[in-house]
This record gives structure tokens, sequence and C-alpha cells, in this order.
């Protein structure tokens, strides 16, 4: 991929360096507000195992980027974290300044949502790729120059682009440059956090065909936060769905989507667009009425139910735990073993109209 630009010693250093394993375990993120305290993640597990690609999906604020700045460390001050990240066993959370310092970038690292907001439009994109390296790295200007020009090939921009600036960039080539500051020192784990907001789709799937290479070439692991199902659905191995600060159900992409076990999931799948099989219709596009519940004072038992078609008192009244729903699949339904009942029924758009009259 990166055409003529010849591999540097210190290419073939970061070359060498090994994925890396992530255990995320009863990750708690607390806000302070004039209201009252705001668990925006509350009891997330997860792990990504080497070489993996974990999609984190969910709606608009059910706490996907509160997780992944709290994996970097990047919350303000005033958010209260708990909770374990074990990165090859050593927990982010409990790092001093300096220890984290040799994390980030190295072994973990973020692409940003926002491309235009991540880039100085003062200082030249080359500059501000070779500052990155040169912050965590003990090489000259020249090194950091050459491997930026590398970074460049391999993310589809031509090498002499490293003089502009951002505004002199497209929104697809400035999230390009982002993917490209990223992997300036080939963390073993990268975080992208909505890496095609914005986008318009040929540029969003010319973007992800371009981490699906950088990820098969260099063996990444990686989170892919997204409220996309379909970006799941093409890049990632297993899935955790999110909803109100909780994963409510967790597994292989492959299952997930296409058998879920909780109703949350099986909304998000039926707001999906699909081909039809041949000699089909095309299923109908069914959303899920409502909205994301007041974190401030959340409601009694499953976050969800006011919102689920197939809720019962105990759903209202009893919280459910993460619990093995199919193979190799967790679900946090009280009523998971009725899921393929759940999904015939889900199909149909008059199970979820009911419920938008409900909550009107």
């Amino acid at each position: 991929m990166a055409g003529a630009i010849p591999e540097t010693e210190f290419d073939r250093r970061l070359g060498a360096k090994p994925p890396v394993h992530l255990a995320v375990e009863g990750l708690r993120v607390v806000y302070q507000s004039r209201r009252g305290p705001v668990a925006a993640v509350d009891g997330v597990s997860f792990e990504v195992r080497p070489g993996m690609v974990l999609g984190l999906v969910g709606e608009s604020g059910c706490g996907k980027s509160t997780v992944v700045k709290a994996l970097m460390r990047l919350l303000p001050d005033s958010a209260r974290v708990g909770g374990r990240v074990l990165l090859d066993g050593r927990d982010i959370l409990a790092m001093d300044a300096r220890a984290l310092r040799r994390v980030r970038w190295n072994q973990i690292a973020l692409i940003t949502q926002s491309a235009m907001n991540a880039l100085d439009p003062v200082i030249r994109v080359g500059d501000q790729i070779v500052e990155s390296i040169r912050a965590h790295e003990e090489v000259g200007r020249a090194t950091a120059w050459a491997r930026a020009e590398t970074l460049f090939a391999l993310v589809g921009l031509p090498p002499g682009r490293l003089e502009d600036y951002p505004h002199q960039f497209s929104g697809g080539m400035r999230q390009r440059a982002v993917i490209a500051m990223a992997l300036s020192l080939n963390a073993g784990l990268l975080l992208a956090d909505e890496p095609t907001t914005a986008l318009d789709p040929i540029m969003q799937d010319q973007i992800m065909a371009r981490i699906r290479r950088i990820k098969e070439v260099l063996h990444r692991s990686m989170i892919l936060v997204t409220h996309d199902v379909g970006l799941v659905a093409e890049n990632c191995d297993s899935v955790a769905v999110m909803y109100a600060g909780r994963i409510v159900e967790s597994g292989p992409a492959s299952e997930v989507l296409v058998r879920p076990s909780h109703p949350y999931t099986i909304g998000l799948h039926n707001a999906f667009p699909r081909m039809p099989a041949e000699g089909e219709r095309r299923p109908p596009l069914i959303s899920i009425a409502g909205a994301l519940p007041d974190l401030l004072a959340p409601p009694a038992g499953c976050r969800f139910a006011p919102r689920c078609p197939f809720a019962t008192d105990r759903c209202r009244a009893e919280d459910p735990a993460l619990r093995p729903a199919a193979p190799g699949q967790a679900a946090a339904c009280h009523h998971a073993a009725q899921a393929g009942e759940f999904r015939r029924l889900g199909a149909l758009p008059e199970t979820w109209k009911a419920m938008a009259e409900a909550v009107r």
C-alpha cells in the first residue's frame, strides 16, 4: 500500500509491535451535573483479543464515546471513573502520568470522529504528525517526516500533501490524515470513534475500506464505535450493544446481528435497511419509539422496558443481568429464551406501532 515510499528502519521497528489484549471489567463513569450525578457508563465489561475487531454499537447518547474516552483517560477531572481497564494485564486507570504517556499512541491510539477539530488549523498536517511521533519516540525530524510519508501512502494520500494545512483538505482527506496520525506509532489497539461521521456515503465506504485494509496489513486490534449496524456487520468480529450506559447484548457479530436475543437489538436490526431474499419483498424499516431514559433517574428494572413491546411486570421491576442467551452470546433480558418469537413478532410493524402510541 505504501507505493514507492521506501520503508525505513523506524517503520520496521514499529511494524514488529504485536497487537494487544484488552479486558474491561465493570467500567463505570459518573459525571457530576447541577441536578445530580449521571452514570453515563454503568458496569460495562468486554474483551478485545489480539487482532480482533469489536463493534460498540448503540444510538446516540448511550455511552459509547464515554467508554472510548475512559479507555484513553481523556475524560474531564470531574468525572468519577471506576472498574478496571487491563491492557496486556496492566490497569490503565491505575497508571500514573508517566506510565500513561508511554501507553498512549504506543499501545492504544484514538481515531476521533471530528477530523476538523482534531487537527490544528494553523499548523501543517505533516508537522502535526511529526510532533505526535517525536512526543513519544526519540527520533530526529527527518526520520519522523519519513514515517509521515509512509503513513500518508498507507491511507491513500499523496505524501506531498503533508506540506498543506487542514483547510486545504476535503473532509475525507482530513479523516484520512487523522487515521494516519493515529497509526503514527503503530499502536496495538485502535479506537475508532465514529470515524465516518459527517462524510457522504461514498467517502464513508472508502474510509472504512481503508481501515479494513490497514487492519489486515498491520494486524491491529480495534474497537469500532458506531450507531451504524451496517458498519459493524462489514467490519467486526464481535459486537457489544449498548443502551443507556450498559451493554445489553454481546457476542459474535455474525450471530448477534442475524439472530439477536435482546429486544433492543431486534429493534436496531429492523431499523436497518436490508436486501430482501430472492422472491421476497423488501422488509419494512421499523423505528423504535421513544428516547433513551433520563440517567439522572433511570427507570426501575430493565432500562429498555418503557420502549419494549415485550416488557412484562418483571421487566419493569427487576433489573436483568447479562447472561448467556445462545452459544457465544449474552443478553440482559429476562425473556431471552423467547428471542425466536420476539424476532418473529418484532418484524411486524404493528408490534412497534402499539408501543409508539403508548410512549407518546
